[in-house]
């Protein structure tokens, strides 16, 4: 346990623009000590690195973006080439000329290392960097504090396999270290106060040792392929209908997945064959209905998925591996 934690606010921090010193300037004004955690601000990592392009913030946001994951109106929740998921891929026009938007770091780990090889360059300190920026989450309002980038410390606390108070045994608990990091840093930092740069001192047991800096930020990010919300709702909606996969190699499914299916239509029925299913009956119309909403169930659980329409009232869905 972490007897004491203190977060200081570096004040003082002057506008920053392309070609900025910014280790020189944020080192001169912080008191950096060994095992100290410093929390910086996206945004003046991205001016520095002159990462403002002119246009509007749409068109800024579709060259950033590798995917849409949800959109309601003007507002696109999408994923960064950095595989991060947030709101308008994280691009902003607050602080900055008309006409001109400022972009994410290309490599916010790399700039995180950067600014931690220069800190023991210049002050002989070892200290671990954390790269923020602000994000909202999913079933949650308001926004916090999330670790985009980090060098030198240990971004993840992997407690499985340990035991609590009481002698369960943990499975599954990995605190985001560097996430928390971002948040704690964010309390006195502030939006309104113009304050990019916090100092947190208390953390050394997860700053790694001098030449070490660690999987980096990116080991935060959930693959999508294993995301249960990948999707928005809609989106997912119209994948399950317009987007599925063909089937690519056999793979064993439980007839458990369409139980129920049938409630409300005793004339249609299911047979499970060898990678396909066979949906019968008289009338060709709910023979389709059922095929098409047993597509859109096995889709959802990964599989490959096509349907075809047979002679008469009969339709077969052919499901396995989904096709990469």
């Amino acid at each position: 346990m972490r007897k004491q934690l203190e977060i200081y606010p570096v004040v003082g921090v002057p506008e920053i623009a392309a070609g900025s010193d910014l280790a020189g300037l944020i080192g001169d004004l912080a008191d950096l000590r060994d095992g100290d955690v410093v929390a910086v601000t996206s945004k003046i990592i991205s001016k520095s690195e002159g990462r403002l392009t002119h246009g509007t913030r749409d068109e800024a946001i579709d060259a950033e973006l590798v995917r849409v994951v949800a959109q309601r109106g003007d507002t696109r929740i999408v994923q960064t080439r950095h595989g991060l998921v947030m709101a308008a891929a994280g691009t902003d026009t607050s602080n900055t000329a008309p006409g001109t938007v400022l972009l994410l770091p290309v490599d916010p780990d790399l700039s995180a290392r950067a600014l931690r090889v220069a800190w023991k360059k210049r002050y002989d300190v070892n200290v671990g960097v954390v790269i923020t920026d602000t994000l909202g989450r999913p079933w949650r309002n308001g926004q916090t504090d999330l670790a985009i980038g980090a060098a030198g410390i240990q971004v993840l606390e992997d407690l499985r396999g340990s035991t609590d108070s009481h002698g369960n045994v943990l499975a599954v608990t990995e605190p985001a270290i560097a996430d928390e990091i971002a948040g704690a840093g964010e309390l006195v930092k502030g939006k309104a106060d113009g304050v990019p740069v916090a100092v947190l001192r208390g953390l050394s047991d997860v700053v790694l040792p001098v030449g070490e800096h660690g999987t980096g930020a990116r080991a935060l990010v959930r693959d999508a392929e294993m995301d249960l919300f990948s999707l928005g709702t809609r989106e997912a909606a119209r994948a399950a209908v317009l987007a599925r996969k063909a089937p690519a190699g056999p793979r064993e499914v439980d007839p458990e997945l369409w139980a129920g299916l049938l409630v409300d239509d005793e004339d249609v029925h299911i047979e499970l064959l060898d990678n396909t299913i066979a949906v019968f009956g008289d009338e060709p119309v709910a023979v389709g209905v059922i095929a098409e909403r047993l597509a859109v169930l096995l889709h959802a659980e990964g599989y490959g998925v096509a349907v075809r329409t047979g002679p008469g009232s009969e339709a077969t869905v052919t499901f396995g591996s989904r096709s990469k």
